[in-house]
């Protein structure tokens, strides 16, 4: 009974260290699978450990290709301002200018106060021709606008409401209207008279629209080519009467 008892004690012993010895293996298996999980997570972090830096990498990359931008865009901005500047100063210095029409002696095609836009290098290439309206520059130390009747060279003399150039009689159809209107009321449209001249070379012949309540070169002779600021070609205030004059 002695050595059943001890036998069966040796088997339940032998019995336990296999239980035991399985357990353990038991027990190894996940703490193996444990770190094949870890070692997974570690290459995914260290991937995404990879990943996050060129990205936060690019952050600052893509700031700093902004800032440029930024920079030359706002210096495109400058020099598009600075041309700007710089052809208004050209175009108001050398090639158009605003004049404003003070006085009377334009009616009935040019209104006190009214604003004009004066070509001012057109004559720079050509001469003025008869019928344009010019601002020149008067003895009065003023700048006065007026139309152009004769050339240089040519001879000219006003006899009531004809013009004669050459000798023969100037087309007028600017001021017909008026004359109509002054001829229907039993007088002529102009009371100054000139007697028959030639105008010198390198200057013109003018004239006002107003005919009698014109200061022009029936009074202040002819004036020079030099003096001719440019010539009238846009009336621009006020808004309802903005047009091309020629």
């Amino acid at each position: 009974m002695d050595n059943e008892s001890k036998k069966r004690e040796q088997g339940l012993d032998e019995h336990k260290g296999e239980t035991s010895d399985s357990a353990d293996k038991h027990a190894a298996e996940p703490a193996l699978n444990g770190e094949a999980q870890l070692h997974t997570n570690s290459v995914d972090g260290d991937n995404a450990d990879g990943l996050e830096p060129s990205s936060l990498s690019n952050e600052p990359a893509s700031q700093t290709v902004k800032k440029p931008v930024v920079k030359n865009e706002a210096w495109e901005w400058a020099k598009a301002l600075l041309i700007a500047l710089g052809l208004v100063f050209v175009i108001r210095w050398f090639i158009f200018a605003p004049f404003i029409v003070d006085g009377e002696s334009m009616e009935p095609n040019f209104d006190n106060a009214e604003r004009i836009i004066v070509n001012k290098i057109l004559y720079n290439v050509r001469e003025p021709k008869r019928g344009e309206v010019v601002v020149f520059h008067a003895p009065a130390e003023k700048d006065y606008i007026k139309r152009v009747i004769a050339l240089p060279g040519e001879t000219v003399r006003v006899q009531g409401d004809k013009v004669y150039v050459n000798g023969e009689l100037l087309d007028e159809p600017y001021l017909k209207e008026a004359m109509d209107k002054a001829h229907q009321a039993g007088g002529n449209y102009n009371n100054r008279n000139y007697a028959e001249a030639k105008v010198p070379e390198g200057s013109i012949f003018v004239m006002g629209d107003n005919r009698s309540f014109s200061s022009d070169s029936r009074m202040i002779g002819p004036v020079e080519l030099e003096k001719i600021v440019g010539r009238a070609d846009l009336i621009f205030w006020p808004a309802n009467k903005i047009h091309w004059i020629h």
